[in-house]
């Protein structure tokens, strides 16, 4: 559905991006991460053709990137575009009548996509009496409305309350059901776990990982995490090195990569002899493989 190929962008004598790769299938929800000032705004920009490379190609469903192409794009911003004062009937008719569709169309495709986004019976409602949540639901709404291949959604949870959260969350999940692909940007690496299938980690215009997670789980050489607190981290670092356990800091937090799993009995009787406050097990998350993949290409 996208291909992005060796896509370059400069900004003066600074490289924006740095020959990205990047191919998305069609039907999947793929999951764009990465520090601000990666480049992800500067590609989802290349890609609705707001901004043109300075090498490189860019297709949507095989189409190269130009004006035709934009009707195939549906973007969903951080920030809600939203006439307040109008309905929610009333600024999806708008829309609908921006992109193109068709008169004798545009009121079955209202039905359909307030349908889809749960919104039916808040047709006739203003959007400044909706929830945060329902206009952020309406403003994937209105992205949709022309009934896009693409959808991109950027940050589309940024703060929500989490019962709201796992509500944008159950609709992303049902529009990629319906066949909809979906390019996720996020700083929420929960949310890129359980929604994404396949996962890209972008740095300084390039991709530096990519792949499901599972697939990227073996950035982490581990079968287990334990979390340890310990008033003695020194001698409790020199133990699990002993034991052919890898040390690793997760903010404040002294962890080991565990080999293979173990029982909670068996890890403490390794420590035995250095004080435990408290112990925890975690299997690997895309938290640890993003600060791992990072830390693998921080710079010199």
């Amino acid at each position: 559905m996208l291909q992005i190929e060796n896509l370059n962008k400069f900004y003066g004598s600074c490289q924006v991006l740095n020959n990205l790769n990047l191919e998305i299938a069609r039907g999947e929800i793929f999951g764009l991460l990465g520090p601000n000032g990666a480049g992800k705004t500067t590609t989802i920009n290349i890609i609705c053709n707001l901004l043109k490379p300075d090498s490189g190609l860019v297709k949507i469903n095989d189409i190269p990137c130009s004006k035709i192409t934009k009707s195939l794009i549906g973007v969903a911003p951080q920030e809600n575009l939203l006439y307040k004062n109008l309905s929610c009937e009333e600024n999806l008719k708008f829309f609908a009548q921006i992109y193109g569709v068709p008169a004798e169309k545009i009121k079955a495709q209202i039905h359909a996509t307030l349908r889809a986004v749960n919104l039916l019976d808040k047709a006739k409602k203003p959007i400044d009496t909706l929830s945060g949540g329902m206009q952020r639901r309406m403003n994937i709404a209105v992205a949709m409305i022309h009934h896009p291949k693409l959808l991109i959604l950027d940050e589309p949870t940024t703060g929500l309350d989490i019962e709201t959260r796992y509500e944008i969350w159950e609709l992303i999940q049902n529009l990629s059901r319906g066949g909809m692909t979906i390019l996720l940007t996020t700083h929420l690496l929960d949310e890129a776990q359980r929604l994404c299938q396949r996962i890209g980690i972008l740095k300084a215009g390039t991709i530096i990982a990519q792949g499901t997670l599972s697939e990227l789980r073996q950035r982490v050489q581990a079968k287990e995490i334990i979390i340890l607190e310990t008033p003695e981290r020194e001698k409790a670092i020199a133990r699990g090195q002993a034991l052919g356990f890898t040390p690793r800091y997760y903010g404040q937090d002294l962890a080991f990569w565990l080999p293979e799993p173990l029982e909670l009995k068996e890890i403490i009787s390794h420590f035995e002899g250095i004080p435990l406050d408290c112990i925890s097990r975690q299997c690997v998350q895309l938290e640890h493989i993003y600060l791992e993949v990072m830390m693998a290409h921080k710079s010199p």
